[in-house]
């Protein structure tokens, strides 16, 4: 899309003007413009201008990345939002609800590996008397390899 003024629109931002807002290097705000996360503008001489609520698309991506969610499930996300307006609050809320579950779940395996790490990490289950009463005879070996209990497979023992 072509900007038909040449002068900056105050409700138009600079790359430099969004990096200084969000933080984030004026390379990294092109690299979400390549993986389809953001989509700015350019002016008649071709310089990205960005919308203001790409401050709060960007914002979104960095704590949604800091939570662990893919760049993939961020523009699934972002995806979601209304193209030709800016988000209001009603669609930033139904995204927070699309991640409250998978953040509980998150939330339930770090809850359980932090009671159980410092006698379940590296016991093998059996190695320790009190695995025994946790896993006799290694049944939780049939869900598979790995740390089962921490994981959060041992719950029904």
């Amino acid at each position: 899309m072509v900007i038909k003024t040449t002068r900056l629109s105050p409700t138009l931002l600079s790359i430099g003007d969004l990096a200084r807002r969000t933080g984030l290097s004026v390379s990294a705000i092109r690299f979400y413009e390549t993986k389809g996360l953001i989509a700015p503008m350019r002016n008649k001489g071709g310089q990205r201008r960005f919308a203001r609520a790409d401050l709060r698309r960007l914002s979104f991506i960095m704590i949604a990345q800091q939570l662990g969610f893919s760049l993939e499930t961020i523009k699934a996300q972002l995806a979601r939002l209304p193209e030709g307006r800016p988000p209001t609050q009603k669609d930033w809320s139904r995204i927070s609800r699309n991640f409250r579950a998978d953040l509980d779940d998150r939330i339930e395996k770090l809850t359980n590996l932090r009671n159980r790490l410092d006698g379940c990490i590296g016991c093998g289950c059996l190695s320790l008397r009190k695995c025994a009463l946790y896993n006799p005879q290694d049944r939780i070996a049939q869900k598979g390899p790995g740390p089962r209990f921490v994981m959060g497979d041992g719950k029904e023992g």
